[in-house]
């Protein structure tokens, strides 16, 4: 009997793991981290409802923390076997990982300095140190690759379009010929950077997520109103402040402003890009080009694609520091995306109280992290312990997410050659679930289930 368990990712859009067991052996599909809502965060500390010394291999879609952030943990719980991943993934990971330990740790360290915990004393998830061995346990696989698995099983990797090196998971069993196939996160058509998602032909179980399965993105405006939005705050006096995912995300905005930069529909200012890990995404983005569209590849290792006339790369604290008292009007570009940690949330501090400045949000925004708050309005925010008062324009563009929206599932579901005997919809929150399900019943006639945290179901 072979049997998948949803340990995460199922009525929420964060920590995705699913667990697949055929043939006596224990496979991890993508190890993710629980994120935004107190309630989700909080499972990241509770123990898996399995032994990670029982694990033979966990396999990751992509290197996005909520899909492969809770590594460094199961390591440090005992996992010793293979992680598999594309080079890329790999790669990612790498500068990913140790960034999470050592988030983990300063949080730790400020609320036991600062005394807003109610832990004595506040411990990190786990630490820098502990990320660096889950690293050591990275396997690269190229994609289109067949891989076995101690004969259970063998997976294979197809192009996602959602992020550098993420990754479609094919798993066909060796004793039922049966082939499974988690989507990952799922990525879009037509948008600069990375390639249209792979087409599938077919799967006998699917598992699909559903960010955005209730709703389309707003149409491309070619850059429209990232124009006005820039161009009017600089004139103004201001700066706008973009809060983006530091890997994936910060690439298109960079991107667009080069873009609209050449083509004189923005001004020349500083584009300072504040994040250690989206400066070595970049690195691994020009690595990696022959990954990319054609109109973004370059010579090997050239960042050109990634670059504006005024862009600097912040080399410390300090000029973060120096860049979040000038009074000049800049553009800065800085993680977390979601407004949920790291250096952005110091630019928002000095930003949001003061009506001329511009925080844009480019991506998804989860509910119970401080990106939702702005979005939906909020008078003040929590930042760092202190309530900050929000005077600035708060924008969204939500075109540029890197999830397909409804219509883009349901093309990318259309290029099935036969309909999966069950599709599992994961990876969204309760109302994007249930539209999605819906939708695939009515125009494909597909049977569909939308599966319960913890639940396990036969495959």
């Amino acid at each position: 009997m072979t049997t998948l368990t949803f340990l995460g990712a199922a009525g929420t859009v964060t920590g995705s793991k699913y667990l697949l067991e055929t043939g006596g052996r224990r496979l991890l599909v993508d190890c993710g981290l629980f994120q935004g809502l107190k309630e989700l965060r909080e499972r990241n500390w509770e123990p898996l409802p399995l032994d990670p010394k029982a694990l033979d291999a966990v396999i990751l879609t992509h290197a996005h923390i909520d899909h492969s952030g809770y590594l460094p943990r199961l390591v440090k719980d005992g996992f010793k076997r293979r992680v598999f991943c594309t080079p890329a993934t790999a790669d990612l990971c790498r500068i990913m990982l140790p960034d999470s330990g050592r988030l983990n740790e300063d949080d730790a360290r400020d609320a036991n300095r600062d005394g807003y915990t109610k832990h004595a004393p506040a411990l990190p998830l786990f630490t820098e140190n502990d990320a660096y061995e889950a690293l050591t346990r990275l396997q690269p696989v190229g994609y289109e690759r067949t891989m076995p698995l101690d004969g259970a099983a063998s997976f294979s990797f197809a192009d996602a379009g959602h992020l550098l090196g993420s990754s479609f998971v094919r798993l066909s069993l060796a004793d039922r010929g049966r082939e499974i196939l988690f989507s990952g996160d799922l990525g879009r058509y037509g948008r600069p950077v990375l390639p249209d998602p792979s087409t599938v032909p077919s799967a006998d179980v699917l598992v699909v997520e559903s960010t955005y399965g209730d709703r389309t993105h707003e149409r491309d405006d070619g850059g429209a109103k990232i124009a006005e939005i820039v161009s009017s705050t600089i004139a103004a006096g201001g700066k706008v402040i973009i809060p983006a995912f530091a890997v994936g995300r910060v690439e298109e905005v960079i991107y667009w402003l080069k873009r609209l930069e050449e083509e004189r529909r923005i001004p020349v200012v500083p584009v300072y890009l504040d994040s250690p890990m989206a400066v070595d995404a970049l690195r691994h983005y020009a690595s990696h080009s022959r990954d990319l569209d054609p109109d973004v590849q370059s010579r090997r290792g050239e960042m050109g694609a990634f670059t504006t006339r005024r862009f600097t790369a912040v080399a410390s604290p300090q000029q973060s520091k120096e860049i979040q008292t000038s009074p000049s009007p800049c553009v800065v570009v800085s993680a977390s995306g979601m407004a949920t940690g790291g250096r952005v949330l110091h630019h928002l501090k000095a930003a949001l109280p003061r009506p001329r400045n511009t925080v844009l949000f480019v991506g998804y925004q989860a509910a119970g992290t401080r990106g939702r708050s702005l979005i939906e309005g909020a008078q003040t925010v929590k930042i760092h312990g202190q309530q900050v008062s929000v005077a600035a324009r708060i924008e969204r563009i939500d075109s540029m997410s890197a999830h397909a929206d409804a219509d883009e599932i349901l093309r990318w579901l259309g290029g099935f050659s036969r309909p999966p005997e069950t599709t599992y919809i994961v990876h969204g929150e309760p109302p994007a679930r249930a539209a999605l399900k819906a939708r695939i019943e009515r125009e494909l006639g597909w049977r569909v289930h939308v599966p319960e945290h913890l639940e396990r179901v036969v495959v």
